[in-house]
C-alpha cells in the first residue's frame, strides 16, 4: 500500500446556491485567468477547457449575483477581450479569504486525520 503520510490534506470549499448554482475553486480560478490574460478564450485554454465551456461558466457567474463578475467585448477590428469588474475582483478576494479561514479552522482536525493515515 502506498504511503499517504507525505500527502497534505486540504479542505475544498464549494458554496451551493439555490437553483443548483455553485461557486468553487474552478470558477474562481477561471476569473483569475481572465484577470491575468484579459481573455475568456485564453483563460479557458489555461485551464484546458473549451471556449464554449469557459463562456458558460462566465455566464453562470454573471447570473449568480446582482452584479456581473466579467465584462466582455466581442472581437472585431479592435479585438475582443474581457475584464473583471470590481465585483469580480472582490469575489476572488473573498473566496480566497474563505478558503484560508476554512483551512485555519480545520487545521487541528486535518492534522489529526493526517497523523492517522497509513504508513
Amino acid at each position: 500500500m502506498a504511503s499517504h503520510k507525505n500527502t497534505l490534506l486540504k479542505p475544498v470549499l464549494r458554496i451551493d446556491f439555490p437553483e443548483n448554482a455553485r461557486l468553487g475553486r474552478g470558477k474562481i480560478e477561471l476569473l483569475e485567468h481572465i484577470r491575468d490574460t484579459g481573455s475568456i478564450s485564453a483563460a479557458g485554454r489555461a485551464m484546458d477547457m473549451s471556449y464554449r465551456r469557459a463562456w458558460q461558466l462566465v455566464d453562470a457567474l454573471n447570473s449568480m449575483f446582482s452584479e456581473p463578475s466579467v465584462n466582455s467585448q466581442r472581437g472585431g477590428k479592435q479585438g475582443g477581450g474581457a475584464v473583471l469588474t470590481p465585483f469580480g475582483e472582490e469575489l476572488i478576494r473573498r473566496f480566497r479569504h474563505m478558503e484560508s479561514t476554512l483551512a485555519q479552522a480545520l487545521s487541528d482536525d486535518l492534522n489529526w486525520l493526517q497523523s492517522n493515515q497509513p504508513e
